[in-house]
């Protein structure tokens, strides 16, 4: 049987498959260069980009197969589930009032920002023009929710705003590029966090309670999965429409993560993440890259949105008298999640990392929310 013969059912399946654990296996190695490619393609758009590339050398459409049901029905209910029940309450009041305030101001600045920009400035031809008439507006929730919730809320957020495929690879992109630089920005600005606390008259305030990363007497992943898996059958009888779905898998994940005193939340947490891989690759079957764009001014838009957002924070951080180490540490949470937050936290204080994770995994069990609400007010005030 040739490729041209094998059923585009197999043949999909097949591709995601292999681009799933193509790159789990490259995520295991320890090579400095593949950490280095990772920096600048994450896999986030790796998993995106390898079934679109499969399918142009293939020349085949995969954009209608039943893969994308499945992806719909099950993948993407699950991963939300399981990414909103790694989350521990009892983990969430170590971290300490104070810095989750300054984490929730950045979270707040970047859900209303793209709403006020377009309301005071829908006469301005860029706004009017590229946001409104030709609606790319719909890229704003998809980076609500890569910047605030990461990958799951991103994928979940694109379908809500039926975000074109085109578009969200621009999104992508365009993220991915501004996400690495603004890491190696906050890298120095932490570093100089010393000296912010003279500038803003901040007195360095007590550390924050330590937490305790060991995992004693946790469900068996088995038992975590068929819970998980049970809630989504569940929910999908009983709950037709796919917002309410979300909703309702969101409460119940953090029902299990906060209450089940022996939920395994560190495997709830790696589970998400190669659900959010599997869906994106299968997502990645419908690319076209003849549809691919470039918008320098979009790009300008987003450094603004990025740039103010770190300035919220700073001020509120000087209204709480709080160390601005944890203006940097917040914005990564936010913005980079759960893998660059404890790093660009490291080069402060390593006792800190901990506080850092706690802060990113908050922001993936959010950022759909948040997202939801940069949807909802946009289409209002353009209604």
């Amino acid at each position: 049987m040739t490729v041209e013969n094998v059923p585009p059912m197999t043949a999909a399946v097949l591709i995601t498959i292999f681009t799933v654990l193509f790159i789990l296996y490259l995520e295991r190695l320890k090579a400095a260069w593949i950490k280095k490619i990772f920096n600048w393609l994450p896999a986030i758009l790796l998993a995106y980009l390898i079934p679109a590339i499969c399918s142009l050398l293939l020349n085949r459409d995969f954009s209608e197969v039943q893969i994308h049901q499945w992806s719909k029905v099950l993948f993407i209910p699950l991963a939300i589930v399981a990414v909103m029940s790694s989350l521990s309450i009892s983990q969430l009041k170590k971290v300490g009032v104070k810095p989750i305030i300054v984490f929730l101001s950045g979270s707040f600045w970047i859900a209303l920002f793209p709403v006020g920009f377009i309301v005071l400035f829908q006469h301005n031809s860029f706004v009017s023009e590229n946001l409104i008439h030709l609606e790319n507006w719909k890229a704003i929730p998809p980076l609500v929710g890569s910047w605030i919730g990461g990958s799951t809320s991103q994928l979940v957020l694109k379908e809500l705003v039926a975000c074109p495929e085109a578009l969200f690879l621009t999104v992508l992109v365009l993220d991915n590029i501004l996400v690495n630089i603004w890491t190696i920005a906050m890298f120095q600005t932490i570093k100089k966090s010393e000296a912010l606390n003279q500038l803003l008259g901040i007195e360095t305030d007590a550390p924050p309670g330590e937490i305790n990363t060991n995992q004693t007497k946790k469900q068996h992943p088995i038992l975590s999965s068929l819970i998980l898996l049970a809630s989504v059958f569940v929910v999908h009888l009983i709950i037709p429409s796919f917002i309410e779905k979300v909703v309702v898998l969101s409460l119940l994940g953090l029902v299990y993560g906060f209450y089940i005193q022996s939920w395994n939340n560190t495997f709830s947490l790696q589970l998400g993440d190669i659900l959010i891989l599997l869906a994106i690759a299968i997502l990645g079957l419908k690319l076209q890259f003849d549809l691919i764009q470039f918008d320098f001014l979009f790009m300008g838009f987003l450094i603004i949105w990025l740039g103010s957002h770190f300035l919220i924070m700073l001020g509120v951080a000087k209204l709480l008298n709080i160390h601005t180490a944890w203006v940097p540490i917040a914005s990564m949470a936010n913005v980079g999640g759960i893998a660059t937050a404890p790093a660009v936290t490291a080069a402060y204080e390593k006792k800190w990392m901990p506080h850092a994770v706690i802060l990113a995994v908050l922001s993936m069990a959010t950022g759909t929310f948040w997202g939801m609400l940069t949807i909802g007010l946009i289409q209002f005030f353009l209604s």
